[in-house]
């Protein structure tokens, strides 16, 4: 039950989603990723809503809507793949030496 929330404009902050998602259930969660570089916001959120009746409400009444100056995308969340086996290990451009 999590919503991605993607092109999301730069000023968007935690309390803005939960208060326009607020609108269409409970919000159980709510995450804005920082880039882990420069500690700045990504684009992007998660939103996880109490039930699957009230996501979905969410998402028929907010995707392809301008918010905040942006034309936000809102889907159902899907997992992310891990590349390296159990360990969650490789990718990252870096080498073992």
């Amino acid at each position: 039950m999590t919503i991605y929330i993607g092109n999301l404009s730069f000023q968007a902050e935690q309390e803005h989603l939960v208060d326009l998602f607020n609108e269409y259930g409970e919000v159980k969660n709510c995450s804005l990723p920082l880039d882990r570089e420069t500690g700045r916001k990504r684009g992007f959120a998660f939103v996880e809503m109490a039930s699957d009746e009230e996501e979905q409400k969410a998402i028929d009444d907010l995707q392809d809507v301008e918010w905040m100056g942006r034309m936000i995308r809102v889907s159902k969340a899907t997992p992310r793949e891990r590349s390296g086996g159990p360990r969650g290990g490789g990718g990252g451009g870096g080498y073992r030496g």
